[in-house]
């Protein structure tokens, strides 16, 4: 009986030191997010006029605009599970240069409308850019378009069926692909051996995956998107920037999307984008990797630049902010400065 005793008063012992201990660490890690000097900048409301877009199929997308009206137009596509105020710093940057900044939710995310019918197609997500360039850009004045992840692959989508170079001078795509997004990716770094299995994990355990996701972030959630999503230098108010987004993306519209990004294939459509684009890569990008950025290089007929940006990961616009919002400011110099553009 004393030894059955003594056996509880351990056990309970040491949960009550993990309890505390839990405890302790969330105490950290909320410290260290309030002591972030990035969290100030990231709390900031957004501002900007709001305006309610219609696409093709009756979706209704939220969109803001930033900016002088008569500024060099800049349409910025966000990514999968995000929503527009993932650009919060290209948006402040942007629009303080003097430029006219347009962001939107893609259909499902943030304050858009979840899609008609269910349509989730990367080609939707192209009609939905193209409902946004209709809305916005005149077409004497063409805009810089930049797309992160998803963003930029609606992108190609869109060169497929449009005239390119009716509203759009110039564009950046920032960690993406454009097919073999699970065969190339290194979340999970199994041997070649396994890549069936690694397909599998990726596709129903990660991109597909319906379940909630937690509603409060943990130092163990922060870990783990860390490791998914972020290089060495993002910050902890940055980190939990994004996590807020994932969180709220509803688990349908995540895993919908999901599925049709494991079957992704536009390596024929980026010959159709033939104006001047920035591809913009990061070195430690997990979920598309560099060899992504190098083989869209070389199939864009007018590639300005290829950059793999060091010690960076999947989320370009948050960890190097600075760098991306001068890239595309450098990409809006050169279409408003060239022949025939129309100035304010």
């Amino acid at each position: 009986m004393g030894d059955a005793r003594n056996r509880w008063m351990w056990a309970s012992l040491a949960a009550a030191g993990a309890l505390a201990g839990g405890v302790a660490a969330q105490r950290r890690y909320k410290k260290r997010i309030a002591e972030d000097p990035e969290r100030a900048v990231l709390s900031a409301e957004l501002g900007g006029r709001s305006l309610k877009i219609r696409s093709a199929d009756g979706t209704t997308l939220n969109a803001r605009a930033f900016g002088p009206e008569d500024g060099q137009p800049v349409v910025l596509a966000h990514g999968w599970t995000e929503s527009l105020g993932f650009w919060i710093y290209q948006i402040r940057a942007l629009s303080d240069l003097g430029l006219r900044v347009i962001a939107h939710d893609l259909r499902g995310h943030g304050e858009s409308e979840p899609a008609v019918d269910d349509d989730y197609s990367i080609e939707r997500f192209g009609e939905d850019l193209e409902a946004v360039l209709e809305a916005f850009v005149v077409e004497s004045r063409r805009a810089v378009v930049a797309g992160h992840s998803l963003g930029a692959m609606a992108i190609a989508a869109w060169a497929r069926g449009h005239d390119v170079e009716r509203r759009v001078g110039a564009t950046a795509l920032i960690n993406t692909g454009v097919g073999d997004l699970v065969a190339e990716s290194l979340l999970l770094p199994l041997p070649r051996v396994t890549q069936a299995l690694n397909r599998t994990i990726a596709i129903h355990g990660f991109l597909g995956a319906r379940a909630p996701l937690p509603r409060f972030s943990t130092p163990l959630t922060a870990a783990a998107l860390r490791y998914i999503a972020f290089g060495p230098v993002a910050t902890p108010a940055q980190v939990a920037y994004f996590e807020r987004m994932l969180i709220a993306c509803p688990p349908d519209v995540r895993a919908t999307v999901g599925m049709a990004l494991s079957e992704l294939e536009l390596h024929d459509d980026l010959p159709r984008l033939t104006v001047p684009t920035i591809v913009i890569g990061g070195e430690d990008d997990r979920l598309t990797p560099p060899s992504h950025a190098r083989r869209i290089a070389e199939l864009l007929p007018q590639l300005e630049r290829l950059i793999i940006l060091p010690e960076t990961g999947h989320m370009a616009p948050l960890e190097r902010h600075q760098e991306i919002a001068d890239l595309i400011a450098e990409l809006a110099i050169k279409v408003s400065s060239r022949p025939g553009a129309v100035h304010a």
